[in-house]
């Protein structure tokens, strides 16, 4: 605990605002996003049901390009909360309008104890926390192997975990102006099992996650192993 404290004591993080409602600013920029969304892609959505209406959850899917939280945005009613790298938080204006969208900086390739902080503290207000467990993006290249990082959270917050597969992010503008076509599956919610592993739990979720992803797209996790249920 003194160790997690240190990493995260006057990390200069702490010095921004960063909101866990839905504020009148967000809804009326996510309304402009998915007018001007509309004219670069068609969304086809299933499985809206799945997602609680109320209450901490998090989003699990995965992660095709750094655009993937935008369809999802689009088409998900309540506001979605997540991480970006921490690369794309340095320009002051794309910071401030990331910030508005939900999103917290996460510094890549090590365990970012503030951003695994934040993201408890979205859950701790109710909030969607929308993860991408691969890390970083595929590209159309199939599912890679998920990090445990999400498990953990879920186990520890005691929240379900709804898998989302997404399909199509990966063809944006190649056929511009023809509009792409987006495919957003969502799956039944995962809850943590009692004294469950976050490897346990990692491997439930993704193949959850290629269970609802088209043949290409499952990767490592196209094949289950026998007697595996992810349920």
């Amino acid at each position: 605990m003194i160790g997690d404290d240190l990493l995260t004591f006057d990390d200069p993080r702490d010095r921004k605002r960063y909101i866990f409602h839905r504020t009148l600013f967000r809804k009326i920029l996510v309304s402009i996003l998915r007018v001007l969304l509309r004219a670069i892609m068609v969304i086809d959505t299933k499985g809206l049901e799945q997602i609680p209406s109320n209450g901490a959850v998090i989003l699990a899917s995965n992660h095709l390009t750094h655009f993937d939280i935008f369809p999802l945005q689009m088409v998900i009613l309540r506001p979605l909360f997540f991480m970006a790298k921490s690369d794309l938080h340095k320009n002051l204006l794309a910071d401030a309008f990331l910030r508005k969208l939900g999103a917290f900086p996460v510094h890549r390739g090590q365990r970012d104890q503030w951003a695994i902080q934040h993201a408890e503290k979205v859950l701790d207000h109710g909030q969607i926390l929308a993860i991408f467990p691969e890390g970083t993006p595929s590209k159309g290249r199939g599912l890679r192997a998920g990090k445990t990082e999400t498990a953990r959270i879920a186990i520890k917050m005691g929240c379900p975990v709804v898998p989302v597969a997404v399909d199509g992010t990966q063809n944006l503008f190649k056929s511009f102006p023809k509009r792409t076509n987006i495919r957003i599956v969502i799956g039944k919610p995962i809850c943590p099992k009692p004294d469950e592993s976050t490897l346990g739990l990692t491997d439930r979720i993704m193949f959850s996650i290629a269970k609802i992803l088209p043949a290409a797209l499952k990767g490592v996790y196209a094949q289950k192993p026998i007697g595996f249920d992810a349920e």
